[in-house]
């Protein structure tokens, strides 16, 4: 993105005074944000066949899921990437919303084991020329969005494929394990006082 803003507001900062977690967030926004991609996204974003994307403009929001072949989402530039919009059912809100407000959020995530995901703020324009559309087999448009991204915790992604549920989360008698993250040596030593696995 061109101009970073605060990757919290002041409601994320609340919450995270509120259960100790601010020391946390902002070793995770260090260490884990960027505005390029490292090989790992790019592997996982020029392989997939769908993703998710949020979009809002006042009242309105929508989440929706954009699929393709593989290749469909293009990186074309440092931190920016392009995806078509296809022939669809013609209500364009995603599209409307990006219209009106280009803040968007995409999650890309893999069910399969690997526990692949990277979750996009990004703004997004809508383009329609020549150029742009030729690179996209059935496109209508074409959406560009300039992208920061973070990582998020892998524990909660289930393997769908397996047939597996993650072992990460919470139910009646059971203690989940640490996720990996929480060993790492900018994060042990600083978890909330109440972490489950501060000391581990």
């Amino acid at each position: 993105m061109t101009e970073p803003r605060p990757f919290y507001h002041d409601g994320m900062r609340a919450l995270q005074d509120r259960f100790d977690g601010r020391r946390v967030a902002d070793r995770l926004a260090q260490h884990r944000r960027r505005y390029d991609f490292w090989d790992e996204d790019r592997a996982l974003i020029e392989a997939a066949p769908f993703f998710f994307i949020a979009t809002s403009f006042g009242d309105y929001s929508d989440c929706s899921m954009r699929s393709g072949m593989p290749g469909f989402v293009k990186i074309v530039a440092l931190g920016t990437l392009e995806f078509p919009e296809y022939d669809g059912n013609s209500m364009y809100r995603t599209l409307g919303n990006i219209s009106r407000n280009p803040n968007v959020g995409l999650l890309f995530v893999k069910f399969d084991g690997t526990t692949a995901r990277i979750r996009i703020n990004g703004r997004a324009a809508i383009v329609d020329d020549a150029d742009t559309l030729a690179r996209h087999h059935g496109a209508k448009l074409v959406v560009r969005v300039e992208c920061e991204m973070f990582s998020n915790c892998p524990r909660a992604v289930h393997d769908l494929q397996g047939g597996r549920l993650s072992g990460y989360l919470p139910r009646p008698g059971y203690d989940p394990p640490a996720p990996e993250w929480k060993s790492r040596d900018y994060i042990k030593d600083i978890l909330p006082r109440n972490d489950p696995h501060r000391g581990e």
